[in-house]
């Protein structure tokens, strides 16, 4: 059994990890950032000469845009929904474009493929829970996104998958 001065200095370890900030008690530093904070935008990525960066640039550019997409639906504004929507797939399929005319195979050399994977198979939950939490009528509106950014997950987990060329 634990007594005061237990719990003090387990709450003071905790405070020197970094663990228990202000901002996002419990959970790890880098999920205590503020993700509302500006991030990356579509043209900044365009404007990346290096293709694999351009790629995560893009996908961080659809996280931003999803969290604008957020902030305009709870105040009403369906006109930014959409076109946070629009700017998330435009996004995405930079990513994707970005990550196929680098001519790496992505068998070979995995590490941006895989991190495009992880983060639009995760964007893809954010986009799906969303979806489930906006009011019936106004669902449709994600359909095409979902469907766009399904296929590009689906094509980076292909080409991280398939065997050899015969």
């Amino acid at each position: 059994m634990m007594g005061t001065r237990g719990h003090i200095a387990v709450t003071a370890l905790a405070l020197a990890c970094g663990w228990m900030s202000a901002a996002g008690a419990g959970r790890p530093p880098q999920q205590a950032q503020n993700r509302s904070a500006a991030g990356p935008d579509l043209k900044q990525a365009q404007a990346e000469p290096n293709l694999d960066k351009r790629s995560k640039l893009a996908l961080e550019s659809a996280d931003t845009a999803f969290e604008t997409m957020k902030a305009a639906y709870e105040k009403g504004e369906n006109t930014q929904v959409a076109a946070a929507a629009t700017e998330i797939q435009q996004s995405v399929e930079l990513a994707y474009t970005s990550l196929t005319q680098t001519g790496k195979d992505p068998r070979k050399s995995p590490k941006w493929f895989k991190r495009a994977e992880i983060q639009t198979r995760d964007l893809l939950r954010r986009l799906d829970s969303f979806q489930h939490d906006m009011s019936f009528g106004d669902r449709s509106m994600l359909d095409s996104v979902k469907t766009s950014v399904q296929q590009v997950h689906d094509n980076l987990l292909m080409g991280l998958m398939e065997g050899k060329h015969k």
